[in-house]
């Protein structure tokens, strides 16, 4: 099972950190056209639930009602209402799980990272949108995930998430 969006609506702890790390960021972006894929990149023409270890970058995923815990995903086309877009993917290394406080950390910083400005267009510290991401559970690790990968959001008005139409590639806010 894959821990699906560390989003402040999920975890607490995803909340706590992003506020001491002074996080603003959200979004979506398009690859490829902008449609969801599977796995073989033939686009899908509506909402599936693929397995949360296929969530590809430029995936835009339907998942703020997503639980804590989850082994599929909501991928969507991007041209459609979504929630959140996978913009970057990084790999753990180590043979054991190093636990979930270091497994989020490690999120946080590779997410809010030059791959969030190399996609936003500005640093994350300076963005107002808000970082999530797809991370492995001590299950996943144990049957060799190591993907971190990282999604991007936009909070509507009331501090929930909001949906978006197409993608926040370059939109530099």
């Amino acid at each position: 099972m894959i821990r699906p969006p560390s989003r402040p609506r999920v975890t607490a702890a995803a909340l706590t950190l992003a506020a001491a790390l002074g996080l603003a960021l959200a979004g979506c972006t398009a690859a490829a056209g902008g449609e969801a894929h599977a796995s073989s990149g033939t686009p899908i023409p509506s909402a599936t639930h693929e397995s949360a270890l296929d969530i590809h970058v430029g995936d835009c995923l339907d998942d703020a009602r997503t639980g804590t815990t989850t082994a599929t995903a909501p991928i969507v086309p991007c041209s459609a209402p979504h929630d959140s877009e996978a913009y970057a993917e990084f790999m753990m290394s180590g043979s054991a799980f190093p636990g979930d406080d270091a497994v989020l950390a490690q999120a946080q910083t590779d997410c809010a990272g030059t791959a969030f400005a190399d996609f936003i267009g500005i640093a994350s510290a300076d963005s107002q949108l808000q970082i999530s991401s797809y991370s492995p559970t001590s299950d996943s690790w144990a049957a060799g995930d190591r993907a971190i990968t990282c999604t991007i959001y936009q909070l509507g008005d009331d501090g929930k998430p909001a949906t978006t139409t197409g993608t926040l590639k370059n939109a530099a806010r």
